[in-house]
């Protein structure tokens, strides 16, 4: 994959996370939180199930793998995002998810024995504090905390699944079923923990089928196709944009005030993100000329 392409999909797949912030938001005055993402994914992994159906599905083992990742992946992580908001803020549950690309680092060093240089540690570490930036450092030690936490580790968790098992599947119909499966696990989430409701009206309709196809469908097949094409801690450190966008968008959708810390916190992340993916032009010379 050309860079061009590369940048392009990664700036869309994570303008894509951070619009599904404000979005879900307008849809929780409609329905409960995990019935509203259940109903997100197990729609989405429907549709794509039916758009894929021509293509080999899982057999045997992959199912499992392909379960995993949904738990992990759909289930936990907006599961842990929307249930640590009893504690802290929607802003700093972004704040403890996205922290995906330090874990992805750390986790791919320790267990898949993937070696990263200082200068790419240094550049999660200024990411992180970018993102901090973008919501002003309001972020305290309560139990929403580490269940956000827990939620982050999920996230990587899958990342690096995805990149190892992904090469054994088709990576739509990897996303479908995941979706699937991710989406019934937050409905029986939803069964014990929530009343179940949804009010039909034009603004929920659309909010979800713009979860489903756009924040799910379309996110999901892009964000699995750019893991498997690509280093996975490198792509994930693009997804400290996704926070700042959903900042951005936020502005433009619910009218929210945008503080001086989100320039600051913008510039950090372009900075983390950089020193994460920027590599020496001789050493890429070398690589060529070796390859050649």
């Amino acid at each position: 994959m050309n860079q061009i392409k590369y940048f392009s999909l990664v700036l869309l797949t994570t303008l894509i996370m951070g619009v599904a912030f404000p979005v879900g938001k307008i849809g929780m005055a409609y329905a409960p939180p995990f019935l509203l993402m259940g109903t997100r994914f197990v729609l989405a992994g429907g549709l794509l199930v039916m758009i894929v159906a021509g293509k080999p599905r899982p057999q045997g083992v992959r199912w499992l793998q392909a379960a995993l990742i949904g738990v992990l992946q759909s289930a936990c992580v907006m599961g842990c995002a929307y249930y640590s908001m009893h504690w802290i803020t929607s802003g700093e549950s972004a704040i403890i998810t996205f922290t995906n690309p330090l874990l992805v680092i750390v986790l791919g060093t320790i267990f898949t024995g993937a070696v990263y240089r200082i200068r790419q540690w240094i550049g999660v570490a200024v990411g992180i504090v970018g993102v901090a930036f973008s919501f002003g450092f309001n972020l305290g030690l309560q139990p929403g905390t580490f269940i956000g936490f827990a939620g982050a580790l999920s996230f990587s968790t899958a990342t690096l699944l995805i990149k190892r098992w992904g090469p054994a599947f088709d990576m739509n119909v990897l996303a479908a079923y995941q979706m699937l499966f991710g989406g019934i696990a937050l409905f029986i989430v939803s069964a014990f923990t929530e009343h179940p409701y949804f009010a039909f009206n034009g603004v929920s309709v659309t909010v979800l089928l713009w979860l489903a196809i756009v924040s799910s469908i379309v996110q999901f097949s892009l964000w699995f196709y750019l893991l498997r094409s690509g280093d996975p801690a490198k792509t994930s450190a693009f997804l400290f944009l996704a926070p700042l966008f959903g900042v951005l968008s936020s502005w433009l959708l619910l009218g929210e005030k945008i503080e001086w810390f989100v320039g600051v916190g913008g510039a950090l992340i372009c900075a983390g993100i950089f020193l994460v993916n920027w590599e020496r032009k001789a050493v890429g010379a070398a690589k060529r000329t070796v390859m050649g």
